[in-house]
Order: C-alpha cells, then sequence, then structure tokens
C-alpha cells in the first residue's frame, strides 16, 4: 500500500508561490512608482482612491477654465482702459470745440476725429479673444456693434444677447465675467450711453451756421452750436464716469479670477498629495521588499535542496 505523499513539499510550494508573488508586487511598483494599479492590490481603498482622482480631475479642469477667463478678464480691462482714453480725447475736442471762438471749418475738422473715436469704441466693443467677443453676451460668435451714422447713437442695434455665462470658483460658487457691451457702451440709461454722447458731440460739431458770415443769424447760430458743443460734451463726461465704473467692475473680475486660480492651486497641490498618499509607492520600502523576498527566496531553495530525498520505493513494503 501507498502512503500519503508528506505534506510539507505541498507546504513548501506555497511558501514559495507566496514569496514569489511579493517579489513580483514589489517589482511591479517599483517599475510603474505605484501601490495600487489595479482594485486587487488595496481593495479597503479603492474607493477613496477614485473619489479623490475624480476630486483632482474636477479641480484641473476648474482651473484650466479659470486660465482662460484670466486672459478674457485681462483682454477686457485693457479694452475698456483704452475706452476711457478715448473718452478723454473725446472731451478734449469737446472743450475745444465749445470755445465760442471755434471757427465752423475748426468744427468740421473736430467733427471728423470725433467719427474716428466713436469707430474706435465700436472697435473696443468688438474685442475678441480666443476668437470670442468678449461683450457679446452668449452670442460670443457675433460681433455686438458696426457703425452707422444713420442711427441716432451712431451705431447698428445690439447683436449679441444677454450675459448668462458664470465661471465657477473651486469652492463650489460661481460668478459673473463681465457685462454686455449694451451695458457698457450703449447702455439704455442716457447718462451713460458712451455710444449717444460720442455721436452727439460729432453732430453738434458738424452743425455749424447755415447762413453766410455777414449774416444777421450767423453769429447766433454760431453761439447755438458751441452750446449744442458744450451740452454734448456735458453728456460725453457723464458716459466717461459710468465706463470708469465698469473698468473698476473690470479690475474686480480680474481680482476675484486671481483668487480663485491661487485657490484652485492650493486645492489641487491638496488633492494630488491625498491622492499620492493613496496611490503611490514607497520605492524605498519596495525595493527592500524585494530584496527580502529574493534572499527569503534563496534561503527556502537551498533548505529544500538539503532534504533528503525518498522515491517510491521508500513507500513499497
Amino acid at each position: 500500500m501507498i502512503e500519503a505523499i508528506d505534506p510539507s513539499a505541498a507546504r513548501f510550494l506555497a511558501d514559495l508561490e507566496r514569496i514569489r508573488l511579493r517579489a513580483e508586487q514589489a517589482q511591479q511598483q517599483i517599475s510603474s512608482g505605484l501601490k495600487v494599479t489595479v482594485p486587487s492590490d488595496d481593495p479597503d481603498h479603492v474607493q477613496d482612491l477614485l473619489v479623490t482622482h475624480a476630486h483632482l480631475d474636477q479641480v484641473v479642469q476648474i482651473r484650466c477654465n479659470l486660465d482662460r477667463a484670466h486672459a478674457e478678464a485681462d483682454t477686457a480691462e485693457q479694452a475698456l482702459a483704452e475706452a476711457i482714453k478715448v473718452m478723454d480725447r473725446a472731451a478734449e475736442i469737446g472743450v475745444q470745440g465749445a470755445n465760442s471762438i471755434t471757427s465752423p471749418e475748426t468744427r468740421q475738422t473736430l467733427a471728423a476725429a470725433v467719427q474716428g473715436l466713436l469707430e474706435q469704441l465700436v472697435s473696443l466693443a468688438n474685442t475678441q479673444a480666443e476668437r470670442r467677443y468678449l461683450f457679446s453676451g452668449d452670442s460670443d460668435q457675433v460681433a455686438p456693434y458696426a457703425v452707422d451714422l444713420a442711427q441716432p447713437n451712431g451705431v447698428s442695434a445690439y447683436a449679441g444677447s444677454a450675459a448668462t455665462r458664470q465661471m465657477m470658483h473651486p469652492s463650489g460658487t460661481r460668478f459673473a465675467l463681465s457685462h454686455t457691451a449694451q451695458a457698457i457702451f450703449d447702455n439704455s440709461d442716457s447718462t451713460k450711453n458712451i455710444f449717444a454722447a460720442v455721436n452727439a458731440l460729432r453732430l453738434a460739431l458738424e452743425s455749424g451756421p447755415t447762413v453766410p458770415v455777414g449774416d444777421p443769424d450767423y453769429n447766433n447760430q454760431l453761439q447755438a452750436q458751441a452750446q449744442a458743443v458744450e451740452a454734448a460734451l456735458t453728456k460725453v463726461r457723464s458716459a466717461r464716469d459710468h465706463l470708469s465704473r465698469e473698468l473698476a467692475y473690470a479690475g474686480t473680475v480680474q481680482n476675484r479670477v486671481a483668487e480663485a486660480i491661487d485657490f484652485a492651486a492650493k486645492l489641487e497641490l491638496r488633492e494630488r498629495t491625498a491622492l499620492s498618499n493613496l496611490r503611490d509607492a514607497d520605492i524605498a520600502a519596495a525595493a527592500l521588499e524585494l530584496s527580502q523576498a529574493r534572499t527569503h527566496q534563496d534561503a527556502a531553495l537551498s533548505a529544500h535542496a538539503m532534504v533528503p530525498k525518498r522515491s517510491l520505493f521508500d513507500f513499497l513494503g
């Protein structure tokens, strides 16, 4: 009768397999730099790892969006700052044109200069960043305005739409990026309408006396024109004040975006650290584990080699 084979051989093979798996896992961690590559590597922390990874992806996307918003906010602020300069130049021309001794011919020349300023303002209202019209609201593929001197404001009707787009802050709140060109340049409040004020100044400078010099009514018409230019100048100054407030708002948006980017950077660092703690391997520890596993494997094989061998005949009685 053949007796059962000594179970020590089975234990040896099982122990050897465990040592091999330890060495293989340590080698994989060293090669990949990760201690978790599949769920079975650390089933107790898989959920935490997935949640942390999702949080990190969200923060990275928000920060990417904020970087674009930062460029847009800078461009918008620069456009409004330039518009302030244009309005200051319009005011200077208005002062010159309102002078009672300024001739009709000079006022015509000044009117042409004001028309050029109006065209500059329309161009600034049509400012683009990354092929998007910044002041067109949600219709950012459409230029909001075009010059149209036949209109009371000197421009076409607003071609954009309302601005409902908002930027996500890493904290979870949202904030608007800009006002529309309609609110900034073509406000329904006549004291805030940039286009209307500048066009009114242009028209006042163009509307000189209709009678020749020497006519009894010439001086009266010349004086009336000076008064009209003065009235238009008052509108220009009032509209310029409104534009200053819009510039301040743009600066506030710039600061808001910069603060959000800084917040996102800190949050991203925190999430990356948490993900690293859950996922990344300790290379030094893995190298030590690999060395120990190989040492144990060599020792086990050497010890097993010294065990006396028995053949089938040792079991035959």
